[in-house]
């Protein structure tokens, strides 16, 4: 018979405040993402200030000196008030800042939270944008014979392509959505289809793979070959995709090397002619921290560029500590917002420079000799080297860069699992993912390596790897299989 009873038991667990949850949340943050974070605070918080405003002196209080104090204090009350009702809106994190905390954070460089509030143009809009693939080709259809309703409808195929140069709109869908009377038929949009398709850049306005690559089959200059190219993308395009040669070259009836040849003049062609028109989308990456050589020792500098350069207005954070009262709670909540903000930066960023600086006295071989010299290394040896828990390592060198000689390297990059060699020496994977690399740089593109080749020439240097270790590898530095690598006398 079963029975129910109660019973007290104590038991220890860790939990985080909604500030500390806040903290790891910002500091797993990129450096120009903390910094937007930052500005947003900067706007809406009274007692923050740009530091490169208040140095330029354009905007800002400066502290008042001590014989104008008592002056103005009178309109404190008022000032206050008004600064409060503008910022209902905020949320403030738990838990309160200490009087003794640093108030301030001072950083080098220029800042990247400079407003742009006094109307001046900068010079990234001054620069010279490029047309889009849309404006090309309405310029180009100007400029042909067409009467108004073939124009309106070339116009109406244009504004349907998408950023690749395709038309994915169906003709028939497209007839529906242009608005002409009498109702466009489905032969006009074909003749305005191919309108269009004559345009520049070529191969503009297919739409599938094939009939792209066929509309560009006339830039191949022998006709024997572009006899043998429109074959392979009109009825072999999935042969030609898993370079098939040898397939192919059954298919056709043609020499094993002859088709490799107009594959490979395929592949010239562009599949995407969409992108060749207008300005590319370039994703810059900003480093954290700079590592130089300096009288032949390795150090490391925080990049001054993505230190949010804020400060706390001590003027208005002493006159409210003179005259705290009830009644401005939400005043000191963004004093006490003020406060922790700039503690967060300045945790944050001497966080970094403590973690990249462990990097490189480890990986001092990788700065001097390359990848080849990179030494095994995991979250737990950084930890326990600057005291933080592994979590913490992950988070800081999550999307955080440093650049070095070498280049401009994720600090995750740094960190691998070490592979034992038989000799009793470790090897990290980035130096075997080198040697894999130079070894099929090396390769006769008649003979390409294997795998398995590349696992027994790697045992003969002392590194046992499996076959799936090598293609593992190699799939990360997106190197093609063997077959995909033979090229045919």
């Amino acid at each position: 018979m079963t029975t129910m009873d109660f019973r007290v038991e104590h038991r220890q667990q860790q939990t985080l405040s909604p500030r500390l949850q806040h903290a790891v949340r910002l500091l797993q943050m990129s450096s120009l993402d903390f910094a937007q974070v930052v500005h947003e605070v900067l706007g809406r918080n009274p007692f923050l200030e740009d530091e490169a405003l208040m140095s330029d002196g354009s905007n800002g209080t400066a502290a008042a000196p001590a014989d104008e104090t008592a002056g103005a204090d009178a309109g404190l009350d008022e000032r206050m008030a008004t600064a409060g009702a503008a910022d209902q809106a905020l949320e403030m994190p738990a838990g309160a800042a200490g009087e003794d905390e640093r108030e301030s954070w001072q950083g080098d460089g220029s800042s990247r939270l400079r407003r742009a509030d006094d109307g001046e143009m900068s010079a990234m809009e001054m620069l010279a944008s490029e047309p889009s693939l849309q404006a090309e080709l309405h310029a180009q259809v100007d400029l042909l014979p067409l009467d108004s309703r073939d124009r309106t409808l070339a116009k109406s195929v244009i504004e349907s392509l998408d950023d690749d140069g395709y038309l994915r709109t169906p003709l028939d869908e497209l007839a529906r959505l242009v608005e002409l009377d009498p109702p466009a038929s489905l032969a006009e949009l074909q003749i305005a289809l191919r309108h269009v398709q004559a345009l520049e850049p070529a191969g503009v306005a297919a739409r599938d793979v094939a009939e792209c690559l066929k509309l560009q089959l006339p830039l191949i200059e022998c006709e024997a070959t572009r006899q043998i190219a429109e074959v392979i993308v009109t009825e072999h395009l999935s042969a030609l995709a898993s370079r098939d040669i040898n397939g192919l070259a059954r298919a056709l009836n043609r020499p094993v090397a002859e088709v490799e040849a107009v594959c490979e003049r395929i592949r010239r062609l562009d599949p995407r002619p969409g992108w060749r028109c207008g300005a590319s989308q370039v994703q810059y990456v900003v480093p954290d921290v700079i590592v130089k050589k300096i009288r032949g020792d390795w150090t490391v500098q925080l990049n001054p560029a993505i230190v949010p350069k804020v400060r706390l207005n001590e003027s208005y954070a002493e006159l409210f500590q003179r005259h705290r009262c009830s009644d401005h709670g939400e005043l000191a909540a963004h004093l006490q917002e003020a406060r922790w903000t700039l503690r967060n930066v300045e945790q944050r960023f001497a966080t970094i420079v403590l973690v990249a600086q462990a990097i490189v006295r480890r990986q001092q071989h990788f700065l001097e000799f390359g990848p080849m010299a990179m030494k095994p290394l995991g979250l737990r040896e950084i930890a326990d080297e600057v005291g933080l828990h592994e979590s913490t390592v992950s988070r800081v060198t999550n999307n955080k860069f440093m650049t070095t000689p070498l280049g401009v390297f994720e600090l995750k990059y740094f960190f691998s699992r070490a592979l034992v060699c038989p000799s009793g020496h470790a090897c990290s994977g980035t130096a075997i993912r080198g040697l894999i690399k130079d070894m099929i740089t090396a390769e006769s593109s008649h003979d390409p390596l294997s795998d398995a080749e590349i696992a027994r020439q790697l045992a003969r240097q002392g590194l046992k790897v499996a076959r799936r270790t090598v293609t593992k590898y190699r799939q990360l530095l997106r190197i093609d299989a063997v077959e995909r690598r033979r090229k045919h006398a």
